[in-house]
């Protein structure tokens, strides 16, 4: 009697810096098919396997790889802690698993319960950076570090995380921070001509006598921050969401905000003139003082 039982694919023995791990070739190259592990076990390469045990051998963080295995079985990881998240980020970088990369940066960004994550770079590499390169920290955890004074003209911070992350007096001039997740970050006094903030997270964040001129905040979450006596001249602010905002005595001549939500922002001796605030509700704004001439006001709801 014949028998229907199908046998499994050959079990891929692993040895990782001394812990043994059984896989399948699908396991680890359909999930992250750009990976270098996925590289290894494509067929298209030699695997050296020790001659007794038929295992593959590679020096690395053997207790990593399991978050590492279950990622390319199921692409989910348990919660960790910040230091185990950026332990597995070495990990996942050197395999170049792409998107596991980018799952635990988010995870790092987003996470909860501590007030200040680690950050992955310090204020004298970032500075050995700038000397020596063009500058570029995309999606990089730069929280909690002082930053203050610094030349960052041009440089691109897009996805980073800056949580509480202090900017004051440096030059930012043309510098791209769309998407940052950035509460709490201090800007005082700082050089953001031209910036791009478009999707930004600064809740909380202080930008008081910042030059904003011509920055885009398009879209961007500026909840309770304070703009106090900053330069927001011709800024690009439609759809921001400025709720409970500080813009006491901000500058805000020809601003674009289309869109922008006011509840409760403190506009007080501003200057709104020739500014485009066609549709917006103002009816909770504090506005004593403020400017107005030659502003749009069609449809303004106040």
């Amino acid at each position: 009697m014949g028998s229907n039982i199908e046998c499994s694919p050959s079990p891929v023995l692993l040895n990782i810096g001394g812990k043994k791990y059984a896989t399948t070739v699908d396991t680890l190259t359909q999930r992250e098919p750009y990976s270098m592990l996925a590289a290894m076990f494509s067929g298209r390469h030699n695997v050296c396997r020790d001659s007794e045990t038929g295992m593959v051998f590679v020096d690395r963080d053997g207790k990593q790889f399991r978050h590492i295995l279950n990622w390319l079985r199921d692409g989910i990881l348990p919660t960790l802690t910040n230091v185990e998240y950026q332990e597995l980020l070495r990990e996942a970088e050197y395999y170049q698993l792409l998107e596991l990369i980018k799952y635990i940066k988010s995870n790092i960004c987003k996470k909860k319960g501590e007030d200040i994550l680690e950050a992955e770079l310090t204020r004298k590499e970032i500075i050995k950076i700038i000397q020596s390169s063009k500058i570029r920290f995309r999606g990089v955890n730069l929280s909690g570090l002082n930053l203050s004074k610094l030349d960052l003209t041009f440089v691109d911070l897009s996805f980073a995380c800056i949580r509480k992350t202090t900017f004051s007096r440096a030059n930012l001039h043309k510098a791209k921070l769309g998407d940052v997740e950035g509460e709490g970050s201090i800007f005082q006094d700082a050089i953001l001509r031209e910036c791009e903030f478009i999707g930004a997270n600064l809740t909380g964040a202080v930008l008081d006598g910042a030059n904003l001129q011509s920055a885009n905040l398009q879209d961007a979450c500026l909840v309770g921050c304070s703009f106090s006596e900053s330069d927001l001249r011709s800024a690009h602010l439609q759809n921001a969401n400025l709720s409970d905002a500080n813009l006491k005595g901000a500058n805000l001549e020809g601003a674009n905000l289309k869109g922008a939500k006011l509840s409760g922002a403190n506009l007080q001796s501003a200057n709104l003139q020739r500014a485009y605030l066609r549709d917006v509700d103002l009816r909770d704004t504090h506005m004593d003082g403020a400017k107005l001439g030659g502003a749009n006001l069609l449809g303004t709801i106040r």
